[in-house]
């Protein structure tokens, strides 16, 4: 099995310390999303795992492994960082060629990684040509060239038009279910929780979690459930007397904060007290995401304040 595996790891550039005694664990067989505000480090962690950089103390390796001593490194490992680093005068298919015969791998990979990410009716275009979000699906083609036990993204969803993030996604997940090792970095909150499976977050080069998403989710955000009734002041006073707090909403909605579907319907159950819809609000990463880095971020806006003027249509 083959991992990434970083231990009491250190950057600094002169007086800044990027990265700050940084251990985790990134494990086969998931999509372990890599999560922080800017400045905190991310990219600076990729690029020690995969060489680019040296750390000032600590380690990163691969399958036990510092990536500055694998032969034929792209049958081990397949980056994306920088969907611009293809050679604009090249075309797509000679790229993956000169990576491909770089690694001893055969020709034919350039052609099968290109068909695998759309490109293959434009593969003998130059690079110059293509979209942000082509330069982007080139650049996943370089990484899965090898055929990688261990794959790393950076923002793999930048410039990708609605098709192209599903088909990003897929992509993982299917790594994932392969029994590859997958470490995404991403600052979409949303498109993460399409596919992570396991988080770490960081923030100012430490480690704030390292745990799995849903895990992360519910320790940071409570449950709730949402009501729906006509009987908006029995509902309030039956679940008042069993320590709830329900919050009215428009439409005869409630919300009862700390509670689980299940116990809420098994307390109405019987009442007689009419419920035209129970449902789970389960809280969301981008919330408890939030909840975690709000400290964390070295730029953060100020939260407009919402007026209350009516707004012109």
């Amino acid at each position: 099995m083959t991992s990434i595996d970083v231990q009491d790891l250190t950057k600094e550039y002169g007086s800044t310390r990027a990265v700050d005694r940084l251990t985790f664990h990134v494990a086969p067989g998931r999509v372990t999303g890599f999560l922080g505000p800017n400045g905190a480090g991310k990219s600076t962690t990729m690029r020690l795992v995969l060489g680019l950089d040296r750390p000032t103390s600590g380690t990163a390796t691969i399958g036990g492994r510092p990536y500055a001593t694998l032969d034929e490194p792209l049958r081990h490992v397949g980056a994306l960082l920088d969907a611009q680093a293809a050679h604009g005068a090249r075309t797509a298919r000679d790229h993956l060629r000169v990576l491909a015969a770089s690694n001893r791998l055969p020709e034919r990979r350039a052609d099968e990684v290109l068909e695998e990410a759309g490109l293959a009716s434009v593969a003998r275009r130059r690079v110059r040509t293509y979209s942000l979000g082509m330069r982007q699906r080139l650049g996943v083609a370089a990484a899965l060239l090898g055929d990688p036990p261990v794959v790393l993204l950076d923002e793999p969803s930048n410039g990708l038009d609605p098709e192209g993030i599903i088909w990003i996604r897929e992509l993982m997940r299917r790594l994932a279910r392969e029994g590859r090792t997958v470490l995404v970095s991403s600052h979409l909150m949303n498109e993460t929780a399409s596919f992570a499976d396991h988080l770490v977050v960081l923030g100012r080069g430490r480690l704030l979690a390292d745990m799995p998403m849903r895990e992360f989710i519910d320790a940071r955000v409570q449950p709730r459930v949402r009501v729906r009734t006509t009987e908006g002041a029995a509902l309030r006073e039956l679940l008042a007397r069993h320590g709830y707090d329900a919050v009215e909403g428009a439409d005869e909605r409630w919300i009862v904060h700390h509670a689980r579907v299940d116990d809420i319907g098994r307390l109405i159950s019987g009442t007689g007290v009419p419920i035209l819809e129970l449902a789970a609000e389960e809280g969301t990463l981008e919330q408890a995401y939030l909840d975690l880095t709000a400290t964390e971020a070295e730029f953060a806006a100020k939260t407009p304040k919402t007026s209350n003027q009516p707004q012109e249509a």
